[in-house]
């Protein structure tokens, strides 16, 4: 484990795209049932104005979130807690002590998986933690290491 940052993968926007793109299409279909089926109790015209404005707003944010994100993610493993830095418009922090861990899975979800992406789970008593968009052989060296620290910190405890 190392004690610099690493950044992402360029494929990491193209994966958001084609996640957001699923996204729009869901919502484009749903507003459009909705609109069809609205008749004159709800008036069409206030769902058009207000469901087309909330559709630009978000394809908007679809567009200039992804290399937003990319720029922003780092994450830095160094054998005793780890630390993701991600965000859009608000940066978030989070460090996880390594000794806290009690599960790490490796997921790949079907976006990702076109993309040859993989994301980590990492789970403590506190939550959940999520390295993500990692090329598939960093996603399982990272998924192993983790496993051999916390085998290790066990092992230890049981010894003491």
């Amino acid at each position: 484990m190392s004690t610099e940052y690493r950044h992402l993968s360029k494929r990491c926007e193209a994966s958001m795209y084609t996640g957001y793109a699923v996204l729009m299409t869901a919502m484009l279909v749903i507003y459009l049932t909705v609109y069809l089926f609205a008749g004159d109790f709800w008036g069409r015209r206030a769902i058009l104005g207000y469901g087309l404005a909330l559709l630009f707003a978000l394809l908007a944010y679809c567009l200039v979130a992804p290399p937003i994100f990319y720029r922003h993610y780092r994450y830095c493993l160094d054998g005793k807690q780890i630390d993701i830095t991600q965000g859009v418009l608000f940066l978030r922090r989070t460090v996880v002590p390594i000794e806290r861990i009690m599960q790490v899975e490796v997921v790949r979800g079907p976006i990702n998986r076109i993309w040859r992406l993989a994301d980590v789970h990492i789970t403590t008593a506190g939550g959940t933690a999520v390295l993500e968009y990692l090329e598939p052989a960093e996603a399982d060296r990272i998924a192993a290491d983790l496993g051999a620290v916390v085998d290790r910190l066990l092992k230890e405890r049981r010894g003491a």
